[in-house]
């Protein structure tokens, strides 16, 4: 069958990075056919050469177990070797699979619960784009007979390789190279570890850096920790650990360790868009990518000669790089609202030499800003309080399904602006007021007269309503958000 029918019969569907869905539609079966024609898509485009070298790794979910063994055995029947680096970061495994040329998946959920899972699928350069999903649904996969049961599970359970632990020390020597050995000498970071598979390359690389750096909060379970909603308990863990532990900063990421999540010292939770701002000001940054949702603040700040809005997700932020690119433009960054970073080109420091990772990571975000506090001899909130003032807040409505969102959303783009706006005043106005123009780069994004902004799109990975917003100070970026909430619970 081909992938696309695969899709349709499992739910596992592409979203907004990589394939997606309950662990109970991700079987044996399903995970191995994926896996499948990935690696015939890129065999057939020239992209790997048959018999080589595929490298993978996942988080820390109850289910990745399973799901990595199925993609194992997917990649040995096609005479494949695998290449398994054990629990690491997306980031890591992409880059290991760039310094090697080989391809790599990644068996991550990121950032939503653990009784979803997914798997991320990297060609030799970095991830696959929307051009390369559309190849993979029309892949043809021939599933071995007498392998799986009829629910799809194997009938012989196969296992995992031993772990070669070359994935993780590379990430790692990746930011010691860069940065100037005791970098971060005389700042005390407090390190969220939870369940993320980032907390022991954060660890590695910031003490090698220099910094004191005090583990905190460590699960054995599975923590759904989101750089774009984060969590109440999150957030009053930061705040006191900011009071008790005198910390010049706290660093942590998601599931997955490609969006990081930054708090000053006071515990206060940057948000990712704040965060990306200022690591790209910091690596010299000429020309930036980002998706339509971010705060545009960066725009008002005067800093980059050329910005490039894209719509949400890092297949669509990697295509802007590369556009950048082509224009002649360098260096060239990418960043999302998660806080996810990326680099196009190489960044040249002090002598040093930071190579291209055109995929999410949480590591560089983290070092970066740290590293700019100690230059200047200023405290996080300081490099913040230079920006522009414009704030943003984020949450969703869960459990909303995405054909119903897109469904709602449909009254807001007939296709007539000005049936549109008056939609639009119809369903926000008595909050908001009069909409001047509208945006449908990526689901629905209302700019009102007052200057505030309101962006409402189905999540790409999650049955979730996404509500972004943008306002002159925080509290109101958060009461429009909570409002938003509350008038588009009435959709379900």
């Amino acid at each position: 069958m081909r992938i696309g029918e695969l899709m349709e019969e499992s739910g596992v569907r592409f979203g907004t990075s990589g394939a997606r869905g309950l662990v109970s539609q991700m079987t044996d079966r399903v995970c191995y056919a994926y896996t499948q024609g990935f690696l015939e898509y890129a065999a057939a485009g020239g992209a790997i050469q048959r018999g080589g070298s595929v490298a993978l790794a996942g988080d820390y979910r109850p289910s990745t177990d399973r799901i990595l063994a199925a993609c194992v055995q997917a990649i040995e029947d096609l005479g494949y070797q695998p290449r398994y680096l054990g629990r690491i970061p997306t980031p890591a495994l992409a880059y290991f699979g760039i310094q090697k040329g080989i391809p790599s998946l990644m068996v991550t959920g990121s950032h939503i619960p653990d009784d979803r899972n997914g798997i991320k699928f990297n060609l030799p350069w970095g991830e696959i784009l929307k051009s390369d999903e559309a190849g993979i649904r029309q892949r043809r996969v021939r599933l071995p007979a007498g392998k799986f049961r009829e629910e799809g599970s194997f009938l012989t359970q196969p296992q995992l390789p031993a772990i070669d632990p070359l994935g993780l020390s590379h990430y790692v020597a990746r930011y010691q190279d860069f940065f100037p050995a005791d970098c971060l000498r005389g700042l005390r970071i407090g390190l969220y570890e939870h369940s993320s598979v980032a907390r022991e390359a954060f660890f590695q690389v910031l003490s090698s850096l220099g910094a004191a750096v005090e583990r905190l909060g460590r699960s054995e379970t599975f923590v759904p920790v989101d750089t774009e909603a984060i969590r109440q308990e999150d957030i009053d863990l930061a705040r006191t650990w900011a009071r008790q532990g005198n910390f010049d900063a706290l660093v942590s990421a998601d599931g997955d360790g490609d969006r990081p999540l930054i708090a000053d010292e006071q515990g206060r939770w940057l948000r990712g868009d704040i965060a990306g701002i200022l690591c790209a000001r910091q690596l010299g940054a000429q020309g930036v990518a980002v998706p339509i949702s971010c705060n545009t603040a960066l725009e008002k700040t005067g800093w980059f000669p050329q910005i490039l809005r894209t719509r949400i997700g890092s297949p669509y932020v990697i295509e802007g790089m590369n556009n950048l690119c082509r224009q002649g433009v360098a260096p060239v960054v990418g960043y999302e609202a998660n806080g996810g970073f990326l680099t196009a080109t190489a960044i040249q420091r002090a002598g040093h030499c930071l190579s291209p990772l055109p995929t999410r990571d949480a590591v560089l975000v983290a070092v970066t800003l740290l590293q700019a506090m100690r230059e200047q001899g200023r405290p996080l909130s300081a490099l913040v309080s230079e920006l522009p003032k414009r704030f943003t807040a984020s949450d969703r409505i869960q459990n909303f399904p995405t054909e119903l969102s897109r469904e709602r959303l449909a009254v807001l783009n007939s296709g007539d602006p000005e049936k549109d706006r008056a939609a639009a005043e119809a369903l926000l106005g008595d909050l908001f007021g009069s909409v001047e123009k509208i945006d449908h780069t990526d689901g629905v994004r209302l700019y009102f007269t007052t200057g505030e902004i309101v962006h409402l799109r189905p999540s790409g990975n999650a049955p979730e309503l996404r509500v972004y917003t943008e306002a002159d100070t925080q509290e109101r970026a958060w009461e429009m958000n909570q409002r938003c909430l509350e008038k588009l619970a009435a959709w379900l």
